[in-house]
């Protein structure tokens, strides 16, 4: 009678660590399918979700951001739009890559860098719906994600315009403003006083 109990007890907990094993495994399986799903991009043309996307849409100066990191480290860079670098840094390609301007663009682009790059994978997946996330970004300027009702990532207040593109192990996320700390963003500001 004894070893009738101690055998039950036995079968108990070896079908409770299965359960568990089987679980777990499942759910890292989900993980690891999901991450592998995000669509990859190559600066010429390819298709995401189903629609073709061409490196204008990107930017040149998205591009150059995601070419001065590393294919095969992850990490998640927020990028400015094509109109956000226009809009807020007064950044457009026909007179920041000609002549002197050139060490000018690379320097403002390395400081966004900065500011916008976080050394790990982060899809929008990831971010839970109603709650705030926070990470350092490389210049050390934390980073406050969420995610809002329809699905797009605010990041310092920034919305996104696009999600969850991928170069290498580069998650990438077109955003419609530059993040920026408040002394950077200073620096940019037009003088107004020049005219006067």
């Amino acid at each position: 009678m004894e070893l009738t109990k101690k055998r039950r007890c036995h079968i108990l907990k070896n079908s409770i660590c299965f359960v568990l094993v089987v679980v777990s495994v499942c759910c890292l399986s989900i993980l690891i399918f999901s991450m592998l799903r995000l669509p990859d991009i190559s600066l010429g043309s390819t298709s995401i979700h189903g629609e073709v996307f061409r490196r204008e849409e990107i930017g040149k100066f998205a591009e150059m951001m995601i070419e001065m990191l590393p294919e095969d480290l992850a990490f998640t860079i927020f990028v400015p739009s094509v109109k956000a670098f226009d809009r807020e840094l007064k950044l457009q390609v026909n007179d920041s890559l000609v002549g002197d301007n050139v060490n000018n663009t690379y320097a403002i682009l390395s400081r966004i860098l900065g500011f916008s790059a976080v050394p790990r994978t982060l899809s929008s997946i990831m971010v839970p719906f109603g709650e705030e996330i926070s990470y350092d970004s490389l210049s050390g300027l934390t980073l406050y994600i969420s995610k809002s009702s329809d699905g797009k990532l605010l990041v310092n207040r920034v919305e996104s315009e696009r999600l969850d593109l991928k170069k290498g192990k580069i998650v990438i996320h077109i955003m419609d403003g530059v993040i920026m700390d408040a002394e950077f963003e200073q620096s940019v500001q037009p003088d107004y006083n020049e005219g006067d």
